[in-house]
């Protein structure tokens, strides 16, 4: 793959390729419309493609915040035409790297030497590449390493990036007033801490250390000695990404072990702990020989406050939700309806709630559940078609919800696919088990 050379960290240089990829876009819909012009029977594909390579195109020679909203759409699979999913999955772990020598020149402005000064062994070469920083084999006293560097002027760059996103994403999800500032304020902090390496090495020890005790789920040590602002030293742990598990696994028993492990990991972490792992994509966990599940990134933690975690979980008993004096009263809490809602607002927004909160917590009125079940995702992508054409929706305020919910349902909703990946079936309650 080839290699990036300099990355534009200035507002200027960064907004004016922005810019540039907004006229390839735009020569996209000029294309478009032109051939629909003689053939009506023309589709939005080729568009929706033309469109995803330009964008994405353009992101991975950014990085940073901008690269990491792609990413994080990827796994939003019911939002996007599926060329846009399909491309922008690409950020998870497989963007162009540093080259050798702008490695070299970033370790040596982070930690004061360079690599090959603090390590036996360090290859130059980029094994994986995302992005907020790529991760290097090193060794070290005779052990394996992973070094994880972070792209240059990445934490810098993050408010300016979000403000060029704004408009478009204020646009796509009709967000109004004074009021969705608090939206955006909840993904530029969770960045910012996400560019915070000596943040993530004390969660990372942190979690691990408290879910070590669950079966078949392991962690890397991490090496604060050889770790800094930007830069995190860690075990080496051999393994394929769970993607790729998943799509070359035939054993059931492996699926079911891997799943389990993953489900016991967030049911413990949300009830025990009241913080998560807010990031469940599948570069960031890794299945051994012995299909036990590897999670080796720990940047992106949401912290539960009880305020949202108990109408949230009372949501997802069964009965509360058919309670609808019970239910509203909840919507109310979690700032899903508003005070200066008209009834129309209310009747609508909680018709919609009620529909979508019955479909998602599932799982949760079950002993046992298996994510494989093809009705369970035909119902989840009926009921996104049934909103995504509501031309009511459109009109109403879209400030709808906590600014929790922003990385409590990115969570869910990431679990919920990766666990569709490995087609896994799994003991719903079990995590209770290791709630002492």
């Amino acid at each position: 793959m080839k290699t990036i050379d300099n990355i534009p960290t200035g507002k200027i240089g960064r907004t004016s390729k922005l810019v540039q990829t907004g006229v390839k876009v735009g020569g996209n819909y000029l294309k478009y419309y032109s051939k629909k012009a003689f053939n009506s029977e023309f589709t939005r594909d080729e568009l929706d493609q033309s469109n995803a390579d330009d964008i994405y195109d353009s992101l991975k020679s950014l990085k940073g915040s901008a690269l990491k909203v792609a990413q994080m759409l990827s796994m939003e699979k019911s939002l996007l035409p599926n060329a846009y999913v399909e491309k922008f999955s690409l950020a998870q772990f497989s963007v162009p790297p540093l080259s050798a020598p702008l490695v070299r020149k970033t370790f040596k402005k982070y930690n004061g030497a360079y690599p090959e000064e603090l390590y036996d062994k360090f290859a130059t070469k980029s094994v994986n590449a995302a992005s907020i920083g790529q991760v290097h084999r090193a060794e070290k006293d005779g052990r394996k390493l992973a070094v994880k560097i972070q792209y240059p002027g990445v934490a810098d760059s993050i408010s300016s990036d979000l403000a060029m996103v704004k408009p478009i994403a204020t646009r796509m999800f009709n967000l109004q007033g004074k009021d969705s500032a608090k939206y955006f304020k909840e993904v530029e902090g969770k960045l910012l801490e996400e560019t915070d390496y000596i943040l993530e090495v004390k969660q990372s020890k942190e979690i691990s250390e408290a879910c070590a005790h669950i079966p078949n789920l392991k962690f890397p040590k991490y090496y604060e000695d050889l770790s800094s602002e930007r830069i995190i030293t860690m075990d080496w742990m051999t393994g394929k990404h769970l993607s790729e598990f998943a799509k070359e696994n035939t054993d059931q028993e492996k699926a079911n072990k891997v799943g389990q492990a993953l489900w016991d990991f967030y049911m413990y972490q949300m009830h025990c702990l009241k913080e998560v792992h807010a990031d469940p994509h599948p570069g960031n966990f890794l299945i051994d020989e012995d299909a036990n599940l590897i999670a080796i990134d720990f940047g992106c933690i949401k912290q539960v406050p009880d305020d949202f975690y108990v109408p949230y979980f009372e949501l997802a008993n069964r009965e509360n939700i058919n309670n609808p004096e019970f239910f509203n009263e909840k919507l109310f809490q979690l700032e899903i309806l508003r005070e200066d809602d008209s009834e129309r607002e209310i009747e609508y927004f909680s018709e919609l709630f009620y529909e979508m909160l019955s479909l998602f917590t599932g799982p949760f009125h079950e002993e046992t559940f298996d994510f494989a079940d093809e009705s369970f995702w035909n119902s989840i992508t009926a009921l996104s078609e049934k909103y995504s054409k509501d031309t009511e929706l459109r009109k109403m305020n879209g400030n709808r919800g906590s600014k929790h919910f922003l990385y409590i349902n990115r969570t869910f909703f990431g679990l919920y696919n990766l666990l569709h990946d490995l087609q896994a079936k799994i003991e719903v309650n079990r995590y209770k088990n290791y709630m002492s």
